[in-house]
């Protein structure tokens, strides 16, 4: 490391205001480093209730927030790397009391008394001082202060350059990332909210076959008063009711714990009652109108991951640059002192101005800034890598999602004939049941299938929504 400073001058008696000037021009000359503008989007105002607990799950979860909080930190390192374009002005004064230790002693006074006394006699006057004193001071200087302002300004460093774009890019990283976080809380709220109203459509549906069973167990009671029949319909009836009642302790259970999870997202209170949109139970989905390929390129264009690496590759692409111009490119600065310096604080005759300019360049580090350059180059290529992987993957999920998608509204059909196909069947079979023209047995199966048919059907409802959330999640659609 070599350091070339060039005193410029050196003036004890005259004051400082100058170099105070200085100062200031160079400040003023520095702003052009120029200031970072954070931006937010801004959330659109929600239409339906799905939408109300997404934008309130993007508010108030925690690791969301944890994840704004890490995008305000990278912006606090941006601001740290900007103020290194301004000068450093420090106010650095420091004042010595010392006592003992090592002294310098010159016998100037017996060197040069004897000299000066011969001279006066071959001159015939008193022109020489013949009294002076051999010095004997401390070499730590006793009652001496340095009050001063410092100034240091880089007019050219590279570190300085490159350091704050490669936060500009890391910053930029930062903020994928937290929309990445964003669109993962956007799936699961859906998710969550959707699970939530199949467990009150599964209630629904063993209420309703509740309803058919009691009236079942009722006219089998009617049956065996009339000695139409024997006690043992009444109980197999009643058996039927008392699975019903398990599996709607269950769907119960099952509600509660949607309910809990989706207020966990929301960061609210885990019992919380949820409003209920009864369109997404009722309305079917359409089709989508994007072939695969298209959505494919949708999701490389929308998917914040791919912004994150691309945001990470070029903070290595500019680490590259850094490490190359460190290599080639020396560091330039001005600086200097302004203050006042002497024994006692008396400020007489002590003031004094030193500027100063300097450069910096390693002539040779033992090829440590040669392994660098290779060892940033390797980091873009590894990110690079990484980068064509993460598109590859993408382009799978989407395809991936996009025919689930597409199977779940196949199935959502097939489940609607089932329905209806045993819903038919029942109404016979409940017909002839009544007419004493079928079995116990047949009226249950029936009435079982007709029950499984229907929890089917809110079952594949859900996968539907369910699969089309995964395909807006691959997609990176709101």
């Amino acid at each position: 490391m070599k350091q070339l400073h060039n005193s410029i001058r050196y003036l004890p008696q005259r004051p400082a205001w100058r170099w105070f000037v200085l100062v200031f021009i160079i400040y003023l000359s520095s702003a052009s480093a120029g200031r970072f503008i954070s931006t937010a989007s801004a959330q659109p105002p929600p239409t339906t209730i799905l939408d109300e607990y997404v934008q309130m799950g993007l508010q108030n979860n925690l690791a969301l927030r944890q994840e704004s909080l890490d995008v305000r930190r990278v912006t606090e390192s941006l601001n740290q790397a900007r103020a290194l374009f301004y000068p450093r002005v420090t106010f650095n004064p420091t004042y010595s009391l010392a006592a003992g230790g090592r002294r310098l002693e010159f016998p100037i006074g017996d060197l040069i008394n004897p000299i000066y006394s011969t001279l006066n006699r071959l001159t015939g006057a008193e022109r020489f001082p013949t009294n002076l004193e051999n010095v004997n001071e401390l070499l730590a200087p006793n009652n001496f202060h340095d009050t001063r302002v410092n100034v240091q300004y880089a007019i050219y460093n590279t570190d300085i350059q490159y350091n704050y774009l490669i936060q500009k890019n890391l910053l930029t990283a930062q903020q994928a990332r937290r929309q990445v976080i964003e669109n993962e809380l956007r799936y699961t709220i859906a998710t969550a909210y959707y699970q939530y109203l199949q467990t009150l459509d599964a209630i629904r549906i063993f209420t309703n076959s509740k309803t058919i069973l009691r009236e079942l167990v009722k006219l089998n009671q009617k049956l065996v008063n009339n000695n139409v029949a024997t006690k043992d319909v009444v109980t197999s009836a009643e058996y039927e009711v008392s699975k019903l009642d398990q599996q709607m302790a269950v769907a119960e259970k099952n509600r509660e714990t949607a309910r809990a999870y989706v207020n966990f997202l929301l960061n609210r209170d885990l019992l919380t009652a949820l409003k209920v949109d009864s369109t997404l139970l009722t309305n079917p989905l359409p089709a989508p109108a994007e072939s695969v390929v298209s959505l494919e390129e949708v999701a490389l264009v929308q998917r914040k991951e791919l912004a994150q690496l691309q945001g990470s590759l070029q903070a290595a692409q500019t680490a590259i640059k850094l490490n190359e111009a460190n290599a080639k490119i020396p560091s330039i600065y001005i600086g200097g002192y302004a203050g006042f310096q002497g024994f006692g604080y008396t400020f007489r005759n002590q003031a004094y101005t030193i500027g100063q300019l300097g450069l910096t360049w390693d002539l040779f580090k033992g090829y440590e800034k040669r392994s660098k350059i290779q060892q940033a180059k390797i980091q873009a290529e590894s990110v690079q890598t990484r980068l064509t992987e993460v598109q590859q993957q993408i382009r799978l999920q989407v395809v991936q999602a996009f025919y689930e998608a597409d199977a779940a509204d196949e199935s959502l059909r097939a489940t609607g004939q089932g329905v209806t196909a045993t819903g038919q069947t029942l109404r016979i079979i409940d017909s002839k049941y009544r007419n004493g023209q079928a079995l116990l047995i047949e009226f249950l199966k029936a009435q079982n299938d007709h029950l499984t048919a229907q929890i089917q059907q809110s079952l594949a409802k859900m996968d539907v929504r369910l699969k089309r959330a995964a395909l807006d999640r691959v997609t990176a659609v709101k």
